[in-house]
């Protein structure tokens, strides 16, 4: 499925919301020579809780600005990551360069929520991420679940291939897909009109996932499976009406890798998004009634001990 993105900047916002808010990029550099930046939107004054936010996979960090900028609005704070190989990201995938979940997981985000916690160190950290970048959250947290608040999806899921419509043609795709990859050097997502320019590594456990149902990553021996199980943080789903690409099955796998997780589910129609397409990327073109759940919700977990937090600014 392809899917573009203007690359001007996202409309100015109103002047009183504007003020109240405020923006910040902050660089980080990883142990290996991996170099990105991560975009901070934060409200002005003193805030309690912030959400590190996990793209979908190929979508570059700037495209979840406004998102940012409407929790900001609701008091959340949100930084969003930068994918290796995406944006900002000083690498890119070839026969050269390659990575896999691994130096996601074990490299990448440590770093930058290293940099997060040392800058805002009383705020409670939530982890949230839209597809690829839920179920990656979602494995990171099951790793660190001391390190945050609770757990946020937005129009993800497990990418088994039965648990989808279409699940012979999909299951087809996770075989083709790394193959190409092996071929190419990479995963040539912006000719094909899926996903970005992804690494053969990122490919190779991503389609593996999807073939087999359960999640693992190359040169890495924890048990993510085990490790979902015990996962015990609150967690919120939103999934989209009309997304093929997330359907309820699918995150219902998901779901079911984490039976301890407290969890609350809610559906977005097209009807919350002023009449717009209620599907995998459509509502980053609407994403203030998608914020106004978010912050809802976890202004109704902030009293829950874990949560609770001295103001961060």
């Amino acid at each position: 499925m392809s899917i573009s993105f203007s690359n001007q900047a996202p409309c100015p916002l109103p002047a009183a919301t504007a003020a109240s808010i405020a923006q910040a990029i902050i660089p980080v550099a990883v142990d290996d020579g991996a170099r990105f930046e991560l975009l901070c939107v934060q409200p002005v004054g003193a805030w309690r809780q912030l959400l590190y936010w996990l793209p979908a996979m190929g979508i570059p960090a700037r495209h979840y600005l406004p998102l940012a900028e409407a929790l900001a609005a609701h008091g959340v704070a949100v930084v969003v990551h930068e994918w290796r190989g995406i944006g900002s990201s000083n690498r890119r995938a070839g026969h050269r360069d390659d990575w896999g979940y691994r130096e996601l997981l074990a490299h990448d985000l440590p770093a930058a929520l290293a940099v997060v916690r040392t800058r805002w160190p009383q705020a409670a950290c939530w982890l949230g991420g839209h597809s690829l970048g839920g179920q990656l959250g979602s494995l990171y947290a099951s790793l660190h679940p001391s390190e945050h608040a609770g757990l946020v999806l937005v129009a993800s899921g497990s990418p088994y291939w039965r648990r989808f419509r279409f699940g012979g043609l999909i299951g087809m795709a996770y075989v083709l897909a790394p193959w190409l990859a092996a071929l190419v050097g990479y995963l040539p997502g912006r000719r094909i009109g899926f996903a970005g320019n992804e690494a053969r590594g990122v490919i190779a456990d991503w389609a593996r996932s999807g073939r087999t149902g359960r999640y693992a990553a190359a040169g890495m021996a924890q048990d993510f499976e085990q490790a979902l199980a015990a996962l015990s943080l609150p967690t919120l789903a939103l999934r989209l009406h009309d997304d093929w690409l997330g359907p309820q099955a699918s995150l219902d796998w998901l779901f079911d890798k984490m039976p301890r997780a407290s969890r609350r589910v809610e559906v977005i129609t097209s009807h919350d998004l002023d009449d717009r397409p209620a599907d995998h990327f459509g509502w980053m073109k609407t994403p203030q009634p998608i914020a106004a759940r978010i912050a809802g919700w976890i202004a109704t977990q902030e009293a829950v001990p874990s949560a609770r937090t001295h103001p961060a600014a």
